[in-house]
């Protein structure tokens, strides 16, 4: 089984029947829309980077407790994705779904600022990753269905990158505004709304609507819409079902970004001031390598670089497990760590779209984000649970010797059928 079966074919998605090749150029639908995930990665890495310190320093939680609360934030997104994702499909209302997700995110931003206890902290994440699981698979529809068969690595790629230039600015907007201002974590909060509400603005008045993509279409008997069962039917497709599991079994053995920087910061000294600048070492590796990797990924085949960017996240983890606290420490596990990012977060649905019936594009997504989403968020909790219970060293330990067996089995069962890369 290969993680992209590059010969299978692909009915062409809105607007593609006059394209005469794939092609280099990225359609401009992926451009807006990387540009109104730019605009809310600022606002959404803005939070993101003070929240480790803010929840375990200044609100004093255990490592437990912020385990907890990491798990609903990349955890709650995943059974909402399945909702966002069949229910855009239904409508065929991809923007509509987007929009909702956008707007409710940015809605919660200035609520952080009333939440003080671990319960309204976790009602107002769950609320916000409700909203980030409404928008993904719709977005990601929208770029694979604008995008030829050939270019989605290519596509997502660009859009991915773009994603990540506003999650380099976001931490870089944090540490000027905690350094400016009194009390900056309300500040941070503050801006972070702000900056999302603009997001939505761009979403709304530039990204095509389902009346301007009807356009575009070619004509034919309307399709009926699609059924919740027809879009669990998905799951019958061995190729779809492989990748769901794979996604799975790599999260369950995936640590959190917030985790990671905090290991970073107690291995390598790195001073609470410094700590919002973190995550721009992963961003900007991944900024640089997101294209570049995804268009390696339409070449040689999505599973070797898939698999290579895990391999790169267990040899950050090594290096945070046995490395000594050098100077040299930070920049490599950063840079290993937005490599696997580069090598996986646009390539998985690069290769689903060459999976996934056009008309079911957005509940595949999400049925494969779902999975992924579900078993980080189960990694969360066991991470945190660990930690408390027997160290850092040991936590992390337990989640590279499980990353490796889980790449090893993924990489025996995405091995192509016929021989090839």
């Amino acid at each position: 089984m290969y993680l992209t079966d590059r010969s299978a074919p692909v009915q062409a998605g809105p607007g593609q029947g006059r394209r005469r090749g794939p092609g280099r150029r990225v359609a401009p639908v992926v451009l807006v829309l990387g540009t109104v995930s730019l605009i809310t990665d600022i606002s959404s890495e803005m939070v993101t980077a003070v929240l480790p310190l803010y929840l375990v320093s200044t609100l004093g939680f255990s490592p437990l407790g912020f385990g907890t609360l990491d798990g609903i934030y990349n955890g709650v997104s995943a059974l909402v994705q399945l909702t966002g994702g069949h229910l855009a499909d239904r409508v065929r209302g991809h923007k509509l779904m987007a929009g909702l997700g956008y707007g409710l995110s940015a809605l919660c931003k200035p609520l952080l600022l009333l939440a003080g206890s671990i319960g309204t902290l976790g009602t107002v994440l769950a609320l916000d990753r409700t909203g980030k699981g409404l928008r993904t698979a719709p977005r990601d529809a929208m770029i694979s269905l604008s995008t030829p068969a050939g270019s989605h690595g290519r596509a997502f790629g660009v859009h991915r990158a773009m994603d990540t230039t506003g999650a380099m600015l976001g931490p870089l907007a944090a540490f000027l505004i905690l350094r400016a201002a009194a009390d900056g974590y309300d500040a941070v909060f503050g801006v972070s709304a702000c900056v999302a509400a603009l997001g939505v603005l761009v979403l709304v008045l530039f990204v095509p609507g389902r009346r301007q993509a009807e356009r575009t279409q070619e004509s034919g008997p309307p399709r009926a819409k699609p059924s919740v069962r027809e879009a669990l039917a998905l799951l019958r497709l061995p190729r779809l079902r492989t990748l769901a599991c794979c996604a799975a079994l790599l999260g369950l053995t995936t640590v959190s970004d917030a985790f990671v920087y905090l290991l970073l910061q107690r291995r390598a000294g790195v001073g609470e001031e410094w700590f919002t600048l973190l995550p721009l070492g992963t961003a900007a590796v991944f900024l640089l390598l997101a294209v570049p990797l995804g268009a390696l990924a339409d070449r040689i085949g999505r599973r070797t670089v898939f698999l290579a960017g895990h391999a790169g996240l267990l040899t950050a983890y090594a290096l945070l497990l046995w490395a000594p606290g050098t100077p040299a420490l930070a920049p490599l596990v950063l840079a290993l760590h937005g490599v696997f990012y580069a090598a996986t977060d646009g390539v998985l649905p690069a290769a689903l779209a060459g999976v996934v019936p056009e008309h079911l594009r957005a509940s595949g997504l999400a049925l494969v984000g779902t999975s992924q989403a579900l078993a980080r968020f189960c990694c969360s909790l066991a991470f945190g649970a660990a930690w408390t219970a027997w160290g850092d060293g040991p936590a992390l330990a337990g989640s590279a010797l499980g990353l490796l067996c889980c790449a090893a089995v993924a990489a025996l069962v995405l091995r192509p059928a016929d021989g090839t890369r």
